[in-house]
């Protein structure tokens, strides 16, 4: 079992910067993918980034790529998006997911969620 818990989320002018923090119980954190995924209102749960448990290897959204990075540390069970340069397009609840599902940007390839916090971005 992991628990996920999401901080950091806030309004923001266009052009500025915001860094998301998920916390993570257990400790077997090092043995998941950690994920971002992201809902506007009317709009269906989208990926944002992932960082995967094995290699370390990193995915992006080419709507956040070059704009956001992923970052975790197995020490401390966190996982960090730094948000630059941001967009209201990409104003949403964002949810950190933990799993070990074979595909990193499907919803279903996670097995926890956290409770989400709210990006705001205003123009």
């Amino acid at each position: 079992q992991v628990q996920l818990v999401e901080s950091g989320g806030g309004l923001v002018q266009a052009g500025g910067s915001l860094r998301l923090s998920c916390a993570a119980s257990g400790r077997t954190f090092s043995s998941y993918t950690m994920g971002w995924f992201r809902q506007a209102p009317g709009k269906e749960r989208e990926f944002v980034a992932a960082d995967r448990w094995s290699g370390g290897s990193t995915n992006y959204a080419d709507s956040v790529k070059g704009r956001f990075t992923i970052a975790r540390d197995n020490a401390k069970n966190t996982v960090s998006l730094q948000m630059n340069s941001l967009k209201p397009e990409d104003t949403a609840v964002y949810y950190c997911a933990a799993g070990r599902g074979f595909s990193v940007v499907a919803a279903a390839g996670y097995d926890y969620w956290g409770q989400g916090t709210q990006v705001t971005v205003s123009s």
